[in-house]
């Protein structure tokens, strides 16, 4: 898999774009910057507008790749980013150290979910926020982007039974046009998520 993705994020353009994605561009500004967490980051765009805003930010991805496109956006925005090269097995932050975490199309095959989810929410902070956005299990019938196997897909009930144990959660299932660099274009069906510990 890491090949998979070390080979889309070598291209000279950015996959899914420089710019933030569009709930964390509308959520993340209305939030007070502290120590910001991006798991399965790729290529840093989201990373880097929190850095913008004054976050201090730490990310992870799997490919040196990613890595290396980050730290290239970074620049260009003169900000500082923490970026790790490892993937959710081998991932260790200290526990309630958090005060955002970001989840955007982080998707991960149906066994792996729920384990992953409860352990990165291990690391916020209670009161700390948790914002998501992925495809939804109808994704499967557009050809818009995202996995093709539907079980890396979310669904409204899952996820708030992944993070059930936050004191309050908010989804939203919807369709809506994105325009997020080559892989992320048209007519989605997405949820977003936003949750307190």
């Amino acid at each position: 898999m890491n090949d998979f993705w070390n080979q889309r994020y070598s291209a000279t353009e950015y996959a899914y774009g420089e710019s933030p994605n569009e709930f964390l561009k509308q959520e993340l500004p209305t939030v007070k910057p502290g120590k910001i967490l991006f798991p399965a980051e790729g290529e840093g765009r989201n990373a880097v507008f929190a850095a913008s805003l004054g976050w201090d930010v730490t990310a992870f991805d799997p490919s040196i790749e990613g890595k290396r496109k980050a730290q290239e956006l970074a620049d260009k925005h003169n900000v500082t980013i923490n970026y790790k090269v490892t993937d959710y097995h081998n991932v260790n932050f200290q526990e309630n150290y958090f005060d955002c975490i970001c989840l955007t199309y982080a998707h991960m095959p149906e066994h792996m979910r729920n384990k992953v989810h409860n352990k990165l929410a291990s690391y916020l902070k209670s009161g700390g926020l948790l914002f998501l956005e992925g495809f939804s299990k109808e994704q499967i019938n557009y050809n818009t982007g995202g996995p093709k196997d539907i079980g890396f897909l979310f669904d409204e009930k899952e996820l708030k039974n992944d993070f059930a144990n936050f004191s309050k959660i908010d989804t939203k299932k919807s369709e809506v046009h994105l325009n997020e660099g080559l892989y992320h274009r048209g007519l989605a069906s997405i949820i977003r998520l936003k949750a307190t510990k």
